[in-house]
């Protein structure tokens, strides 16, 4: 069985597509660095250091990466630089897998849940709305039914974009305007899953950090009224991350976890960008899994990560 085969060849294409500046960026600076040498050295090892730095995968986090290559070349006592692309790749691959990032194939819930609880967080900007629009329109299409609660009642625009993400995945949303309670949106969307015994529900929240504690606080609150009607909800808080942006989505994902018990993550934008690096240093730093990556504007171009496919597509030629 190969690689891809669980994988249509559409979905694979998107993929490589949406990867392709992070791909070109990566892949041609270590070309570069590799010319006219035939092993692994300190000076190809200080080349890959800048280039994994300069692609956002974080300081730490590339450490920890060219120490484990640094140890396979101790132990395999002379390693040719042709084997490198294939050492960069299993590592990779590896740091991803003891963070449990990326062993998703489909748009599955875990089974005997009903309604899944998804609450999902994120500042204004960073596609948390198109997120959920194509959440919804994804798990549609592998036959779960649907709900979505408007619960960023902070500003109008909000609730106008989530009802036009509603109405193009052909899903129900509960909605009381702005400047509602974002915890009784959430109190009646729940309700109203409950009663239709909806698969998923998936709330929106206000994207606002201006103040740390308040946000604690109505998050907290939501959480609390949803426990009424689903005492485990929510299942998932799904932090929602602009790619594109490198660095700074670290800090963001720095805050959101001070904020609230984040343990899914969502990374956006990535195909207008070369920081797709960003994906590996961020589950690596903070333990927490990244569950989907937007690589395009169709609405199937939000894919559930696969550590092993979005490495391929990184280090392929």
């Amino acid at each position: 069985m190969g690689l891809f085969s669980f994988f249509s060849k559409e979905k694979k294409q998107d993929l490589d597509k949406g990867l392709e500046k992070t791909r070109e960026s990566v892949f041609g600076k270590l070309t570069k660095a590799l010319v006219g040498k035939t092993r692994v050295d300190d000076e190809v090892l200080d080349k890959l250091e800048e280039i994994l730095v300069t692609s956002d995968v974080g300081v730490q986090t590339t450490l920890k990466i060219i120490e484990r290559i640094e140890a396979r070349v101790l132990k395999d006592k002379y390693l040719g630089t042709s084997e490198l692309n294939r050492l960069l790749k299993e590592e990779i691959v590896a740091l991803l897998q003891e963070n449990n990032t990326g062993d998703g194939e489909s748009f599955d819930l875990p089974a005997n849940v009903k309604p899944y609880v998804i609450m999902v967080v994120g500042v204004n900007g960073v596609g948390k709305t198109t997120t959920i629009g194509k959440l919804a329109y994804n798990f549609k299409l592998a036959g779960k039914s649907v709900m979505l609660g408007a619960a960023d009642t902070f500003r109008a625009a909000a609730v106008d974009q989530i009802k036009i993400w509603a109405e193009r995945a052909d899903v129900p949303l509960v909605n009381q305007g702005m400047g509602a309670d974002p915890a009784s949106v959430s109190y009646d969307t729940l309700k109203s899953a409950v009663a239709l015994q909806s698969d998923v529900v998936i709330i929106d929240t206000a994207g606002r950090l201006h103040n740390k504690e308040n946000l604690m606080r109505e998050l907290t609150k939501i959480k609390m009224v949803m426990k009424k009607l689903v005492p485990d909800a929510p299942h998932e808080i799904l932090l929602v991350l602009d790619a594109s942006t490198g660095q700074n989505a670290i800090e963001q994902a720095r805050q959101f976890t001070a904020a609230t018990e984040v343990n899914a993550l969502a990374l956006t934008k990535l195909d207008g960008t070369a920081k797709g690096g960003v994906v590996i240093g961020i589950s690596d730093q903070f333990k927490i899994p990244v569950k989907y990556i937007g690589v395009g504007e169709k609405m199937t171009d939000l894919q559930v990560f696969n550590r092993v496919r979005f490495v391929e597509s990184l280090f392929e030629a």
